[in-house]
């Protein structure tokens, strides 16, 4: 596989040792910034209920408010991909986490729901931007035989992130309500882009050369990469995981207790088995990915045993600790494949397009966050929990067929075939 760099300034540096401690202090960065993008995500589920009741309104509107996260970053993180390549990464990382924190502020302190739902639309247009940004500067500044754990460090945080979030932002509220957990986190982003700000000069920034003007081609160009075969595929595979998980992480428990009867107490061990297991996994799969070019066979490896877990969960009723063995095992081969999906993006994404083709295939994750709970929530009105699970083997076995069959990536060019 070749290997690509972005046409980005870094600070001048010939030893190996001081290198290997700049990538080291870039990987921190940007891993503390995935792990406060996931602490927005995960922010307003563990509150549903407080906040509902604070505005006397129906779980249903506040899931808009949800809705408008997804929809603004949905709409925004092709053209924030653009502005990480047109103006550089540091500084719309930097923006995005200032932006975060004024959005959750917002919705802490301003009256009336409408308010909290036009906030939550502002903290969807903050969440475009680390993705873009965030594979734009791990892949300007480590080295390429470092690059897959770069990539499962990042992927880690951002795991940690969602799991740490329910325990924090409830602890928060039992002391000083919800609008208290809400300003923790604002707060939270806020230290990180001062700590961003102070640390930032190790981080790339755009250089052009004196007198030198971007192209005006420059965007009709970028949309063709992102509209050819390699990057839509790439797309379409972001989708499908979207889905994959959102059908397992979000309607398991439900899900196994409408099928078989499986008590919560045991689902929810098992599933936290997953999300555990699938953090621990992309830290490996960062290993496994540094050590080998064929990074389908990774995937192809991990979705054989995701699905059959699927299956062996929509038909067979488990013994609580087979159940739980399952799903651990299923989390760590399904985190194992994360760094394996980025490696991909990276193989065929052309220099100085990171930004735009990361923010562009990311899209897939929220496209798949729309549609996910509004189709399996569907089917679980409609006394159909079984066949969410099959929904996910076949989503599962459509990323597997995108990742087996793509061409092999021939030199930076490769976009253009």
């Amino acid at each position: 596989m070749s290997s690509t760099s972005e046409p980005l300034g870094l600070p001048a540096d010939s030893a190996a040792g001081t290198r290997w401690s700049r990538e080291t202090r870039v990987i921190a960065l940007v891993a503390a910034a995935h792990f406060v993008s996931h602490v927005h995500i995960m922010l307003l589920p563990p509150l549903f209920g407080e906040v509902r009741e604070a505005f006397g309104v129906s779980y249903i509107q506040i899931g808009l408010a949800l809705t408008a996260f997804n929809v603004a970053s949905a709409l925004l993180q092709t053209p924030a991909g653009f502005l990480v390549d047109r103006i550089g990464p540091r500084a719309m990382l930097t923006g995005g986490l200032l932006l975060g924190a004024a959005a959750i502020a917002a919705a802490a302190l301003l009256p009336g729901y409408w308010f909290f739902v036009i906030a939550y639309g502002f903290l969807g247009v903050a969440n475009t931007v680390y993705h873009p940004a965030d594979y734009t500067i791990l892949s300007a500044t480590v080295d390429h035989k470092r690059i897959g754990k770069a990539f499962s460090i990042h992927t880690f945080a951002g795991y940690l992130g969602s799991g740490v979030t329910p325990a924090l932002v409830l602890a928060c509220a039992a002391v000083w309500g919800w609008r208290g957990g809400f300003l923790f986190a604002a707060g939270l982003s806020f230290a990180v882009a001062l700590l961003v700000i102070v640390a930032g000069s190790i981080l790339p920034r755009v250089v052009h050369k004196p007198g030198q003007q971007p192209a005006k081609s420059e965007t009709k160009v970028g949309l063709s990469l992102l509209l050819s075969r390699p990057i839509l595929r790439n797309l379409l595979f972001f989708f499908c995981l979207a889905m994959a998980n959102g059908g397992i992480q979000t309607f398991t428990v439900v899900g196994m207790g409408a099928i078989h009867g499986t008590p919560f107490s045991v689902a929810n061990v098992a599933l936290s088995g997953f999300l555990l297991c699938s953090a621990f996994g992309v830290l490996l799969g960062g290993i496994i990915a540094d050590r080998t070019p064929h990074h389908e066979r990774v995937a192809a490896v991990g979705f054989a045993f995701t699905s059959t877990m699927a299956i062996l969960m929509a038909w067979v009723n488990m013994p609580a600790v087979v159940l739980i063995g399952v799903m651990s095992l299923g989390g760590l081969l399904n985190g194992m494949i994360q760094p394996s999906r980025d490696m991909m993006v990276r193989a065929v994404t052309p220099p100085g397009s990171f930004g735009k083709v990361f923010g562009f295939v990311s899209t897939g994750f929220n496209l798949g966050g729309m549609v996910a709970p509004l189709l399996f929530g569907w089917l679980m009105d409609r006394g159909e929990p079984r066949t969410i699970f099959m929904i996910v083997v076949g989503f599962i076995l459509l990323a597997l067929v995108t990742a087996i069959t793509r061409a092999k990536p021939q030199g930076t060019a490769s976009w253009t075939r």
